[in-house]
């Protein structure tokens, strides 16, 4: 290893001075491991709220609670900024920012340019640094390495580059930051052995790969793995509901099974950063090299069909009963894009309700996590729970199972409920729910 190398493997292992870009879902918590894991942590984000919420030690991410964030902050761990400049003085930076898709589904990888950017400006000799976004294979090597080569240093000799896809799980409590292997992939040996002492501070298991290329892939796989599961499972859903079979009992059998099967579980569409996202860049990758993926197209068709599919069972459900959605009242229990959390990034809840509205419903929602949203550029209001009536909304919409329901009162009290996540399962004799 080089002499660069041999003194930030000293320092990595000692108390590394330690930056994250990006302070959302996935670089707080892990500036925080780091911070808990005896580093001094400087977070850069470009919101300013955000630098002035940690500066208060108050938390504004779900998995990250409060006390603690306050305590490493108070104790000079953890501290905020959005002067980029400051990072010269860190012996490693990990970039956590985001990547959305452009509006023809192409890579928007803005963020990763102008945070590498303004890293490249102050690198310096003896620098780890690692991208954790969510990104297309080659982005490590042919978009951050050129830009801090052309600061004359050298990669594995000067400086050390590598990937590491970021695997949290908002508000998972069984897998955190420390459960969770890392995989590691470096531009050279001595950039994935630093990368991996850097992350054996914060987790168990350490998974070295061969490049960023192999690492950048392995994110790519898992949820494009993900993804083509639930299109299956949603694609059987509807053709269960066709031959009048429950969709839920045949997973449930089925799981049963010791080897051979995973499950997977139907629902109103994907959301959240990921799912949605991540195989379209694979997809546009490997255009470039003249193939089309056709399992991501044909899930992504199924998927994103979802929310159409809940409506029109919403339309049924009521024309069973002499109604129809035009005027009639909808109660939605749960806008987040999974349980238990307050995030609603490309939640199929909003587009479900989007829709619901353009035909004429009267929708209202609840949700404990999420006090507001906006829809159709117009905000609404999480109804006040103590003062809703069930039984005065011709249809409840269960589009996010949040702990706390009580579903079979819910069941009790409501004409009508439409169930899209199996969460009145437990309610066995009941002739006025409709499930996926």
């Amino acid at each position: 290893m080089s002499p660069h190398g041999d003194a930030l493997r000293e320092r990595l292992a000692a108390t590394p001075r330690i930056g994250v870009i990006g302070l959302g879902y996935v670089g707080l918590p892990l500036a925080v491991g780091f911070a808990q894991s005896g580093g001094v942590v400087l977070g850069i984000d470009v919101d300013a709220e955000r630098v002035a919420s940690i500066a208060r030690g108050r938390s504004y991410v779900e998995d990250v609670p409060g006390a603690r964030l306050a305590e490493l902050v108070h104790d000079g761990r953890l501290s905020a900024s959005d002067d980029f400049t400051r990072l010269r003085a860190a012996d490693a930076i990990v970039l956590c920012v985001p990547t959305p898709l452009g509006k023809s589904k192409e890579p928007d990888i803005s963020f990763i340019v102008a945070a590498a950017d303004r890293v490249a400006r102050g690198i310096r000799p003896g620098q780890l640094i690692v991208l954790e976004s969510t990104t297309y294979p080659g982005t490590t090597q042919e978009i951050l390495l050129p830009r801090f080569q052309a600061r004359g240093l050298v990669v594995g000799v000067d400086f050390f580059l590598a990937f590491s896809p970021e695997r949290i799980d908002p508000g998972n409590q069984r897998y955190t930051l420390r459960d969770i292997p890392k995989v590691v992939g470096g531009v050279t040996e001595q950039c994935r052995e630093l990368a991996t002492a850097l992350y054996e501070r914060v987790t168990n298991k350490v998974v070295p790969v061969s490049g960023p290329e192999t690492a950048e892939m392995v994110k790519l796989f898992e949820n494009t793995f993900r993804s083509v599961n639930i299109a299956l499972v949603n694609e059987f859903a509807i053709m269960c509901r066709r031959l009048r079979i429950p969709v839920w009992e045949v997973v449930r059998a089925a799981a049963t099974k010791p080897f051979g099967f995973m499950p997977f579980y139907p629902g109103p569409g994907l959301g959240g950063h990921c799912l949605p996202s991540d195989p379209h860049y694979l997809s546009w990758k490997v255009r470039l090299e003249g193939y089309e993926p056709r399992f991501i197209a044909f899930a992504d068709e199924i998927n994103r069909g979802m929310p159409r599919y809940v409506v029109q069972i919403v339309a049924d459900a009521l024309n069973d009963r002499a109604r129809s959605i035009r005027d009639s009242r909808i109660l939605v229990l749960g806008v987040a894009y999974k349980p238990n959390v307050a995030d609603t990034r490309d939640s199929p809840a909003l587009e479900i309700i989007e829709t619901l509205l353009l035909k004429g419903a009267v929708v209202e929602y609840h949700d404990p996590l999420v006090p507001s949203v906006t829809v159709r550029d117009t905000r609404l209001e999480s109804a006040d729970w103590s003062s809703t009536r069930i039984g005065s909304h011709d249809v409840v919409l269960i589009l996010t199972d949040h702990a706390g329901y009580d579903w079979a009162a819910i069941v009790r009290e409501a004409p009508l409920v439409v169930d899209t996540r199996n969460a009145t399962a437990e309610v066995t004799t009941a002739p006025n729910v409709v499930r996926l």
